[in-house]
């Protein structure tokens, strides 16, 4: 994505924020996106590594279309309601007990929060 798209992302998000707050909505995603797109984009090429492992290493157990195999489903369905600091740990730290692992080696916790941006808002292109 863009740097300016993912401004407009960051805007839109903290306005639907905003008026979450005001309306005292919760549990609809708006703080995960938020949440998730407050960090800046990684560079272009990164992105594309961030894509490829998103799609291929965790698509091995989240399945090759994020729908859900040994692991659940990555789908913006599921994730909106998931708090984003939540997710981002599990990226970076895993789930201890669980075939999920730490990916921390590979990518950083600000990495990690520009890819819940990207799967919660559907912004990630595998094959459907």
């Amino acid at each position: 994505m863009a740097p300016a798209a993912d401004l407009v992302v960051a805007a839109l998000a903290a306005a639907a924020l905003s008026a979450a707050a005001a309306s005292g909505a919760a549990g609809d995603g708006t703080v995960a996106v938020a949440y998730a797109t407050k960090a800046a984009a990684p560079a272009p090429a990164r992105q594309r590594e961030l894509l490829h492992l998103l799609q291929q290493d965790c698509g091995s157990c989240h399945g090759m279309r994020l729908t859900g195999g040994l692991g659940p489903a990555l789908t913006p369905e599921a994730l909106r309601t998931k708090p984003a600091a939540s997710l981002v740990a599990t990226i970076v730290s895993g789930r201890p007990g669980t075939a999920m692992p730490p990916w921390r080696r590979f990518v950083s916790e600000a990495e990690a929060e520009w890819l819940v941006a990207r799967m919660v808002l559907g912004d990630v292109d595998v094959p459907r």
